[in-house]
């Protein structure tokens, strides 16, 4: 694993709760720029502001090919000028992205100067919602640094994959950002999911959750902040909202070295 941090490091969150208009990139994309706008004029001002999974399309996956982002430029026009312009970290949920004939459930980050320094797409493809039928999957997985903060990027279904999260961790994984459309009735599974995530791995988990209702599907929020001895620091209710948290980096230090989980693995037994 990594060097980690071992000094306190205080990380502002703003997590953007939205309420996605399906098949409506224009329209989503006007909602993401109030709600930032919002986010950025807290009292404390955000390090990171995190956004939820396929924010411009939503599941119009009989209509994914056209209304995809081609090559993800629209999407990262709007998030890296934000970013520059308020020189604020954003790890932008993800998009419906179209790359030549194939459409990805893609995650992109902007660093405070607006440079895109993170591109994941979702490795686990949802047979419940069709994705596997209209989605092509991602083939890496999404380490990447946040402020130099080595951090990991998965995207909702993923995190019923823990081997996933951890290979993250042991690459010197610190925080775990989850951009999810995570519905009824499957609450108690999104809750208990992410703690188990935080607390197995020793890191801090930002999971952030869209609300309102789809094709007959309804998305509770409960967007959440996590520290790595699993303790809840913010949830959001079911209601469209902005999520705020403080987070202290040096914690995961502090963690692993009361509970030192990765010195005690034996890979040989289990890999």
């Amino acid at each position: 694993m990594e060097t980690i941090h071992t000094n306190e490091q205080k990380i502002r969150l703003a997590l953007l709760q939205m309420d996605i208009a399906i098949g409506e990139p224009a329209t989503n994309a006007r909602k993401v720029e109030e709600m930032l706008s919002r986010a950025i004029q807290a009292e404390k001002k955000p390090d990171i502001i995190v956004l939820p999974e396929m924010w411009n399309t939503g599941y119009a996956l009989d209509r994914i090919h056209e209304l995809a982002d081609p090559d993800g430029k629209q999407t990262a026009e709007l998030l890296s000028e934000f970013a520059r312009k308020h020189g604020v970290q954003i790890v932008g949920g993800s998009i419906a992205e179209r790359i030549g004939d194939k459409v990805k459930n893609t995650i992109y980050g902007f660093d405070r100067n607006g440079v895109n320094h993170l591109s994941y797409s979702k490795i686990h493809l949802f047979r419940l919602m069709d994705e596997h039928l209209a989605l092509t999957p991602g083939e890496s997985r999404g380490m990447f640094d946040i402020d130099g903060i080595p951090a990991g990027a998965i995207i909702c279904y993923d995190i019923r994959f823990p081997e996933l999260t951890r290979r993250l961790a042991l690459e010197g994984a610190q925080m775990l950002f989850v951009p999810a459309e995570w519905p009824h009735p499957r609450l108690h599974h999104w809750r208990t999911l992410l703690m188990a995530r935080a607390i197995e791995n020793q890191m801090i988990v930002v999971a952030c959750n869209r609300v309102g209702e789809s094709k007959g599907t309804s998305f509770f929020g409960h967007s959440m902040v996590i520290d790595p001895w699993g303790n809840v620091l913010a949830e959001g209710g079911e209601e469209e909202e902005i999520v705020y948290a403080e987070v202290d980096l040096g914690e995961v230090a502090q963690v692993r070295r009361t509970i030192p989980v990765f010195e005690d693995r034996r890979p040989g037994l289990y890999d």
